[in-house]
């Protein structure tokens, strides 16, 4: 009988911009070897470039790439990153999985609901009002939801879970609960099947 094939998942997130971001994706995919999968984290690309930073920044994104397309799925930490969304280049990461049809699932390390975030950042006035404006009198999206209506729709649609815990300010992005938590009901969704 043959061995069957882990499921490889693309670990993406702003983990790479942590000071122990080695650890951290080590830590990732040893969680998701423990539950029947192959993680692939960002930091694993093959990156060959000379030159200057910006070619080897376009190395990156290409090995990134790569690695997304190499990927059977995708678990996105969609934790809050310098703002009230998530990492840009992870946002990025999920619309090109979308786009290749793989099914997405997020994470957040932050609770809060987009609405109240964006707010607490720039909003206008007060929080309960029926409108929310922030600054320069544009509307913020109250659609009860943690991150921008596009990137939680597109885990929804893509069949993907989205799940939250609310970890500690010192621990926002490494704190691994709600991405543990998405191992274990992935392994059980794939047991069913």
């Amino acid at each position: 009988m043959a061995t069957p094939t882990l499921r490889k998942i693309y670990l993406a997130g702003p983990e790479v911009f942590c000071p122990e971001a080695s650890e951290l994706g080590a830590r990732k995919k040893a969680l998701c070897k423990h539950y029947g999968f192959h993680g692939l984290f960002p930091l694993d690309g093959e990156v060959q470039a000379s030159g200057s930073a910006r070619e080897l920044g376009f190395a990156i994104s290409a090995a990134n790439e790569q690695l997304i397309r190499n990927a059977d799925l995708v678990i996105a930490n969609l934790t809050p990153f310098r703002g009230a969304s998530a990492d840009v280049g992870t946002v990025y990461e999920i619309g090109l999985a979308r786009g290749l049809g793989k099914v997405i699932h997020g994470y957040s390390n932050d609770p809060a609901s987009f609405s109240e975030r964006t707010f607490a950042l720039f909003g206008q006035g007060e929080y309960g009002q029926s409108e929310l404006h922030d600054r320069d009198g544009l509307s913020i999206e109250r659609f009860d939801l943690h991150d921008n209506l596009m990137i939680e729709g597109g885990i929804a649609l893509s069949g993907g879970i989205f799940l939250t815990h609310p970890a500690t300010e010192a621990e926002k992005y490494s704190d691994l609960t709600a991405f543990e938590n998405l191992l274990r009901q992935l392994q059980l969704q794939y047991q069913r099947q």
